[in-house]
């Protein structure tokens, strides 16, 4: 059985570290918070910046991927095939190609530009699989690149707890897991900043290590799917 609570510190760590060097190396492109591409697009049309059309093609990829990890992932389990490991190991590839791409294809002056373009989609590729995997496989573990929803029911039972309104033996664990979630993710953020700024592209080596470590440390769990 997997360590989920491992794994999933990982999930958070990269989802935290990827979208920050993504964002600073690819002039503000969101690789695993698509939707806060939205916002950067309006930008980018505003201010007249490269990255409009990275920004706007993140959003359909994103879906596609998440449409095809599923897709893929019920005929995997059909097959009796361990699915989190396959997904997972697939997302590696991808990290250590947008990685490679990155360091050999970087700086980019320009998001817009085909190299940039290839770079930031099959980093936003890697993501959409973690996405899907980690909410399909991995549902009880908090999310791992998405941290308002797991900010706001931190504070939701911050408040439960100091007025006595809840089962604090229910809800002290799980503040645990959420806050854990959230400080691995800056953790990933931090990091992935500084390393940017000290070793530019090569930052991108990082993720698939980590990823590397977590299918390492982990046994295949068995296979099954969400049903939602």
């Amino acid at each position: 059985m997997i360590s989920k609570p491992s794994l999933g510190t990982l999930l958070s760590f990269n989802g935290g570290y990827v979208d920050t060097a993504g964002f600073l190396a690819l002039q503000g492109l969101f690789t695993a918070h698509v939707t806060g591409n939205f916002v950067t697009f309006g930008a980018a049309i505003a201010n007249g910046t490269s990255g409009a059309y990275a920004k706007l093609l993140a959003l359909p990829v994103f879906c596609v991927v998440v449409v095809s990890t599923r897709l893929v992932s019920h005929r995997l389990i059909d097959r009796g095939w361990p699915v989190l490991t396959i997904l997972l190991t697939a997302q590696t590839v991808l990290l250590f190609a947008g990685g490679t791409l990155a360091i050999l294809l970087g700086p980019f002056a320009n998001a817009d530009t085909g190299p940039a373009l290839l770079t930031g989609m099959t980093l936003v590729t890697a993501m959409a699989v973690q996405n899907a995997a980690h909410r399909a496989h991995l549902a009880e573990v908090p999310p791992s690149t998405l941290m308002t929803g797991t900010t706001t029911q931190i504070m939701i039972d911050v408040a439960d707890l100091a007025c006595g309104k809840t089962d604090a033996s229910v809800v002290r664990p799980r503040l645990v897991r959420l806050a854990s979630s959230v400080a691995t993710f800056a953790v990933g953020c931090g990091l992935a900043a500084l390393l940017y700024a000290a070793l530019g592209c090569w930052c991108f080596a990082i993720p698939p290590l980590v990823m590397l470590v977590g299918l390492v440390m982990n046994e295949p769990i068995p296979a099954r799917v969400r049903a939602s």
